[in-house]
């Protein structure tokens, strides 16, 4: 799966060069009367003037964007009407740099427009916007309009209605409900001067100086100061997006941790964007109130225990620069598991696309520098995916890798592995051997298309086998977005994980089926939660169970996406190692909470006695 920055990347690319066909323009007679800026947003989600020329709309600029695609500036009309639903702000879309300031007043004639960032096949919603404008500025230094407190008691609990049936779903022609729905009421402020309070944060700043808080401290909040997202029902309303419209020169974006606070007065226009919908873009920001949040630290295994872990380490490669700080996370943080089922190792040269698929330098680095953090001297088991075949950042071949620590638990090695050939189960003597080792589960299976094929690996300890299948199912990728106009929003990226999920699921019911009580670990980047569709099939007639389930519902979270702290990683257990719950579980937080994450995906722990 590509990194969060790699896939941005591309996007705003993307959203460059295709912004004049993301647009709505439809060819209409021009309409030489005067129209208010309410009149323009009108009370559903596109504009009743669409396509239409529009002549000296009033407003007072309360906002300038001077960098990105999207350049331009927001006005806001002087008198607003009686209708709660219809916006009296609104965008002016310059495509170079806006030659208003913040305070002027100003007359605007231009054609109404309806853009969707991303593109219409995102699935967004549109934003509405004056486009081939011209501006006469009337007068400067004016008062701007009272900003809108957006807050706990202003915005609904109830996140969005459903979409229009006889419209595929789409929500873009029903009536806004500002005092129903989240997402009304946030529509009904678009382009709208709006301010927030102080305000905790939820996501981390991410490279492209963003960050998420929450304007509802109490919404499904966990002890780390985030907001956990546990169910589709549960889209924790008070979730925003901010950003900011002063230049970095003048002052930095802030640097802030999930549980810190932007504490004061955030405020400037409400936009909605392609990555994340409804965004504060702040001309006035808060500062940021350290919360203290320090990373986790898991607790030793005790000598009977075998510590099984999953870690994303996203992309790893030798030109790396993260080697030092991963080994420092599995040594220091993770506490040294005995087995280590990795993501996302690169191979030998990274996203370089020539023919090379080995991992051995990848591998052997990261080993060194477990040892240099004082760490064991662990030996490694994977298999060379073939050349482009398994997803990820292209040239990079990303596959799952074994670490185990050779003074605890032994690799049982069976020849004949490799990218191609299935692993199978025999019987051997009343217990369940793989008949190869390492192995990848029916990797010809139309499931794994351009996706990671499982890892599949035969353990012992203390004389005991232990089977241990590393997983990265297909990302969500393509997915429509909670702020979709789509109500409920396309999930279409599941049907590959439910095909990879039953796949699964179906290899280790062989070997139950060879071994009733055999310990079998399954785990991974699922890229899906603990309540979804993907687990159930992984946990087909209790074969499997996620471990992450016996933590409390707030502490169920290995990401932080969009403000929600949510389960992608997880651990499943067969029924052997879950009946007499000797077992200890703990997603250990060190990555998805930080501005300066080496990874965002926190690793899990799974402790038990086979």
């Amino acid at each position: 799966m590509p990194s969060k920055s790699s896939a941005r990347i591309a996007a705003l690319t993307v959203a460059a060069v295709c912004s004049t066909v993301s647009a709505v323009v439809v060819t209409s007679p021009a309409h030489a009367d005067a129209v208010a800026v309410h009149d323009i947003q009108g009370s559903t989600r596109t504009s009743p003037l669409a396509g239409q020329q529009v002549t000296d709309v009033a407003g007072i600029v309360t906002g300038t964007r001077t960098y990105g695609s999207s350049r331009g500036f927001w006005i806001q009309g002087p008198s607003a009407d009686d209708n709660p639903a219809t916006s009296e702000g609104v965008f002016v879309f310059t495509s170079s740099t806006p030659k208003v300031a913040v305070g002027d007043s100003v007359t605007v004639s231009g054609t109404v427009t309806e853009f969707v960032p991303g593109g219409a096949s995102s699935g967004n919603q549109s934003v509405t916007e004056i486009t081939r404008p011209t501006v006469t500025v009337v007068s400067s230094g004016n008062a701007l309009p009272k900003a809108t407190v957006i807050n706990s008691r202003s915005v609904p609990d109830a996140y969005t209605p459903e979409g229009d049936a006889a419209a595929s779903g789409s929500v873009n022609g029903l009536t806004l409900r500002p005092k129903k729905y989240a997402l009304d009421h946030y529509e009904s402020l678009e382009g709208m001067n709006v301010a927030i309070g102080s305000s905790r944060v939820v996501t981390a700043t991410d490279p492209f100086s963003e960050l998420w808080v929450t304007v509802k401290p109490h919404e499904n909040p966990n002890r780390r100061g985030g907001t956990v997202y546990g169910a589709y029902s549960s889209q924790n309303t008070g979730r925003l997006q901010i950003q900011s419209l002063i230049p970095t020169a003048t002052e930095p974006f802030p640097t802030a941790n999930v549980g810190d606070t932007l504490k004061g007065t955030t405020e400037g226009p409400l936009d909605y964007t392609q990555f994340g919908g409804y965004t504060l873009t702040a001309r006035t920001l808060g500062t940021v109130e350290a919360g203290g949040l320090e990373r986790e630290t898991t607790r030793k295994q005790s000598r009977s225990e075998l510590a099984v872990a999953t870690y994303n380490v996203e992309n790893l490669d030798p030109t790396d620069a993260t080697f030092a700080a991963h080994a420092a996370a599995i040594v220091d943080h993770l506490q040294s598991p005995d087995i280590l089922s990795l993501e996302e190792i690169q191979d030998n040269n990274g996203a370089k696309n020539d023919g090379t698929v080995a991992a051995d330098q990848t591998m052997q680095k990261l080993i060194d520098a477990i040892v240099a953090a004082g760490g064991p001297a662990y030996e490694w088991r994977s298999i060379d995916p073939v050349n482009l075949a398994d997803g990820g950042e292209p040239g990079g071949n990303i596959r799952q890798a074994f670490l185990y620590n050779p003074e605890r638990v032994s690799f049982v090695d069976r020849a004949g592995g490799d990218a191609t050939t299935a692993v199978g189960v025999t019987k051997v003597h009343g217990k369940a051997q793989l008949t190869v080792s390492p192995g990848r589960i029916d990797p010809a299976n139309a499931a794994w298309t351009n996706s990671r094929k499982p890892l599949a690996g035969e353990f012992t300890f203390r004389g005991k086998s232990v089977f241990v299948i590393a997983n990265h199912f297909a990302s969500k990728g393509g997915d429509q977005s909670l702020h979709s106009q789509f109500q409920p929003p396309a999930r279409s990226s599941e049907t590959q994980r439910h095909l990879q999920a039953t796949a699964v699921n179906a290899f280790v019911k062989d070997i139950l089926a060879k071994q009733r009580n055999a310990d079998v670990v399954t785990l991974g980047d699922i890229n899906d939660f603990e309540f979804s569709q993907t687990t159930k099939l992984l946990e087909d007639d209790g074969a499997l169970w996620s471990a992450v389930k016996s933590l409390p519902k707030s502490e169920r979270y290995s990401y932080d996406y969009q403000g929600n702290s949510q389960v992608l990683d997880q651990i499943l257990i067969s029924p052997s190692i879950r009946k007499d719950c000797d077992f200890t579980y703990d997603s250990v937080h060190i990555n998805s909470e930080f501005s300066d994450q080496i990874s965002d995906h926190d690793p899990q722990v799974l402790r038990f006695r086979p």
